[in-house]
């Protein structure tokens, strides 16, 4: 079914044309259009439009696991913030994990594990386009152009790619070493200009700016837009990892993950690195305490980082019962999240539904730019 744009006084609206999707979303606390109240019963929405003067945030993530508290923190509260301010296009890179030769087997699932955290995480279908990269087929012809304008001793000098080479010396393969041309379609083929990344990201992204500056000095157009490094918040938030290093991270086993029960939660917390206690008054915390600090800074309340902030200072704080009350408080928060995330990762038919629609909008996008882009290049359209 389609709908009309309805007619203003002035100058035109514009508008995007959003798909109908499958609405499960009042247990998430949303503005929704009143259906069900439980996250299983299935119900659907009217088509809808957004408007597109909302600038268009693009950000993807590889399909390489679970997410974990770091991801939780460190974007998603994000994104779910972001859906509400900005045109939004969150992506599950499965291209991009081919990098490191997963079985076919295990490739779709991995999609429907992201696909459903995110959405039990709060991303909303109706208001963001979750879509699977391998479904815009456009992302690769883009892609194609793109490196085509990108020379080899630019690509090699990027770290990443450096740092994987070094890692992994049998799999250097030509996708590792195009992998900042690709990412680059990904954003340009939306017109993006606001891409959330991490530091490890900072070079790609200036990979990405290259290429827009190019394509728009080979033809003599001002075409791609120059994408942007973005921060939803003022600062970018490092979760640390359980085992007293700075980073939690899935390669450093030092993860809660978001599917996870309280027990397994309570139990990890409880093992976290610490030390033998403060030693003297106000004195400086190590950095394994200090992780555990930041930790519940994030997931515990203000009053109660206060509570044990005071127990260090005056040298009577007992980490048995700091990592007892941060247990509760993330297991407190990730225990609804766990619950939706069994309901989504058990309606394999609903997923894939979300996965079609956020594919048309994005290939809408996509399409529209690439005829575009082979325009300029001097190509037939089609």
């Amino acid at each position: 079914m389609s709908v009309s744009a309805p007619k203003m006084q002035g100058a035109e609206p514009k508008y995007q044309f959003i798909c109908a999707s499958a609405v499960l979303f009042p247990a998430f606390g949303m503005s929704k259009i009143g259906f069900a109240q439980k996250p299983n019963l299935i119900k659907f929405a009217p088509n809808i439009y957004r408007h597109t003067d909302m600038e268009t945030v693009v950000s993807g993530i590889r399909p390489t696991g679970n997410l974990h508290l770091g991801n939780y923190y460190g974007a998603v509260t994000s994104f779910v913030k972001m859906q509400e301010e900005y045109n939004c296009l969150f992506f599950i890179a499965d291209w991009h994990s081919l990098t490191t030769h997963p079985k076919p087997e295990n490739i779709q699932s991995s999609v429907r594990t992201i696909l459903a955290e995110y959405l039990a995480c709060g991303i909303d279908p109706e208001k963001a386009t979750i879509y699977i990269q391998s479904d815009v087929p456009e992302t690769i012809e883009l892609y194609l152009y793109l490196n085509m304008n990108t020379y080899i001793g630019e690509l090699g000098r990027v770290t990443t790619f450096k740092e994987k080479a070094r890692k992994q010396p049998d799999n250097v393969n030509a996708g590792l070493f195009t992998y900042p041309t690709l990412m680059a379609a990904d954003i340009l083929q939306h017109k993006a200009v606001k891409v959330p990344v991490g530091k490890d990201q900072e070079q790609n992204m200036e990979m990405a700016r290259k290429c827009a500056r190019r394509f728009n000095n080979i033809y003599g157009v001002e075409f791609f837009p120059e994408p942007q490094n973005f921060h939803y918040s003022q600062q970018a938030i490092k979760i640390p990892g359980l085992d007293g290093s700075g980073k939690m991270g899935k390669s450093e086993g030092n993860c809660i993950y978001l599917f996870e029960d309280a027990k397994t939660i309570t139990k990890k917390v409880m093992r976290a690195v610490t030390d033998a206690g403060p030693q003297s008054p106000n004195s400086p915390k190590p950095e394994v305490i200090q992780n555990l600090f930041t930790l519940m800074e994030i997931a515990s309340a203000a009053d109660t980082y206060k509570y044990f902030d005071e127990k260090w200072n005056d040298c009577t704080l007992r980490y048995g019962d700091m990592k007892k009350q941060l247990a509760e408080d993330i297991v407190k928060t990730l225990s609804p999240i766990r619950e939706r995330i069994l309901e989504y990762s058990n309606n394999t038919e609903l997923l894939d539904s979300i996965a079609r629609r956020g594919a048309e909008k994005a290939r809408e996008s996509a399409a529209k730019t690439l005829k575009e882009v082979r325009q300029i290049i001097g190509f037939r359209t089609y």
